[in-house]
Order: C-alpha cells, then structure tokens, then sequence
C-alpha cells in the first residue's frame, strides 16, 4: 500500500507554517523535481507524501573549471 498523498499547498503550510513559498514557487519546485520523494501531479494538482522535504539542486562546476591552470611544465602531460 502507497503512503497517503497531501496536496502540496497543505504539505508547505505543515513544513513552514505562515512563511509557506508561495503557490507559484511550490508549483516551480515539484516541477523541477525539487521535493523528496518527488510530487506527483494529479490532475491540475500536486500531491505529496506528508514526510516530503525541499531538496535544493546540487550546482555543478564546469569540468574545465575543476582542471588545475597553474602547472609546471613537467607535471604536464606529453
């Protein structure tokens, strides 16, 4: 049996109380998969599970930003 599902406007008013996010950012933030476990959309509503928290995206670096610059000629490779 699936964990009982709350509309996502309840589930924020529960977690932050008067100082919820508003519906728009709510909305935003299970569309980009930012509530675990994710929201599911039920019609024109979103539902999660009553233990769901806001999980903010890693940010990433650039794979050319993490290479070191300053190396010695040495160290480099041929």
């Amino acid at each position: 049996m699936s964990a009982k599902l709350i509309p996502l406007e309840v589930w924020a008013t529960q977690v932050y109380g008067e100082h919820a996010p508003g519906i728009g950012t709510l909305r935003r933030w299970a569309r980009d998969a930012m509530i675990t476990p994710a929201a599911e959309k039920h019609g024109r509503v979103y539902m999660v599970t009553p233990d769901a928290r806001y999980a903010p995206p890693v940010k990433r670096t650039r794979l050319i930003n993490r290479i070191p610059r300053n190396v010695p000629a040495s160290k480099k490779c041929a």
